[in-house]
């Protein structure tokens, strides 16, 4: 990525997918170039979350709401320290944000960052092509002397592909660090840092856990060196089927019985762990308005996703594993895929969403509720 964080103003702008769409607009955040997967997110609000969302590594996010900006950014809302997007593309942009919160605007904080983004794109049409033709490699290029488009072409596809991408120590933390439990201390859990986001072990510790956050590269010797009631997998980028650090460490926490909980990442790692396989998706489900089904109760929650890999698991049966029969516990409701997963023998469930909340919808808080649940029982 090539950047300059010269105001951008009416500098124009291009966008070039590997399959050789084009679409022209004017440079959004800082002016240069940058690569990336095309993805789009279906959210209305919730855009500073989405930008600072680990799991959005090496990804170019399209925002379908098609005005961006509005409340500005604030200091409050971040998920991680920085906008781990690729690149970032908006239909209008927000010309003055107004929240009370706000501090600076949008096109501010991503040319501070020399975050690569494009405005003035038909949004619409982009996405229509991305469900249609699946997510690609994309080139986002901005300045007064663009290259000719034959040249932009190659460049894009000559960026690396988001299948067989090992990227979670690139935006894990390097070193442990806790997240000290709100009020009364009741549990220790540990928590592999794939990505995480900033709420999840704030959720935990709203809870009185106290989370100590450990890096992807943790081998299970470090994870029971706390002492720790619960071990938790977060969220992450990359493709699950180069994660074999990540699901050795989870078959040790599996095999002594300790209660696991894994979210989004987390999910395709216990699919590994207990045999299934995952793959990639046509263009993934990233959004706060998924509809998820819980098929231990039957209720349909209004769910958080990001992932464009998932669980090839059946739907219809439980399976035998080497730690006990497994069962798909969620489903989504627009395609069937597996949002899910628990053992029936040993205490251990994952989710393909984001139960944080960041920045919403709250439907799946229980979730970490069943976690502390885990953990009593366990206790008990």
């Amino acid at each position: 990525m090539t950047t300059s964080t010269r105001g951008a103003g009416k500098v124009p702008a291009v966008l070039v997918l590997e399959d050789g769409r084009i679409f022209r607009g004017r440079a959004y955040g800082a002016v240069g170039v940058t690569f990336g997967e095309a993805v789009f997110s279906t959210g209305m609000t919730g855009y500073q979350e989405t930008l600072t969302d680990p799991s959005y590594h090496r990804q170019v996010v399209v925002m379908t709401a098609p005005h961006v900006g509005n409340t500005g950014v604030n200091d409050e809302d971040p998920e991680s320290k920085r906008i781990w997007v690729a690149g970032y593309v908006v239909r209008d942009p927000a010309r003055t944000p107004s929240n009370w919160r706000s501090r600076r605007s949008l096109d501010d904080e991503l040319r501070a960052q020399g975050v690569v983004g494009i405005s003035g794109v038909d949004t619409r049409a982009l996405t229509r092509h991305l469900r249609e033709r699946g997510a690609m490699r994309v080139g986002i290029f901005s300045g007064n002397a663009l290259p000719d488009e034959g040249t932009m072409l190659t460049e894009v596809r000559q960026a690396p592909e988001m299948e067989g991408a090992d990227l979670s120590a690139e935006v894990a933390t390097k070193e442990a660090y806790v997240v000290p439990a709100i009020g009364e201390k009741k549990f220790t859990v540990a928590a592999v840092d794939l990505g995480i986001k900033g709420m999840t072990p704030h959720r935990m510790a709203e809870r009185g856990i106290e989370v100590h956050v450990l890096p992807a590269t943790a081998t299970v010797d470090d994870v029971y060196a706390v002492n720790p009631d619960g071990v938790f997998f977060s969220n992450g980028p990359g493709d699950p089927a180069t994660a074999d650090h990540a699901v050795s460490v989870m078959q040790g926490v599996l095999e002594r019985k300790t209660p696991l909980f894994g979210i989004c990442f987390g999910n395709q790692i216990l699919g590994r762990a207990l045999g299934f396989g995952t793959y990639k998706l046509k263009y993934g489900h990233r959004g706060i308005n998924q509809p998820v089904q819980d098929r231990t109760t039957g209720k349909v929650e209004v769910t958080a996703h990001n992932h464009g890999f998932a669980v090839d698991a059946p739907l219809d049966q439980a399976s035998e594993t080497p730690y006990g029969r497994a069962e798909v516990s969620h489903v989504c409701l627009n395609d069937n895929v597996v949002e899910g997963l628990r053992l029936l023998d040993r205490p251990a469930f994952s989710v393909q969403y984001h139960p944080e909340a960041a920045a919403g919808p709250h439907d799946a808080a229980y979730l970490f509720d069943r976690f502390v649940s885990l953990m009593e029982g366990q206790r008990a």
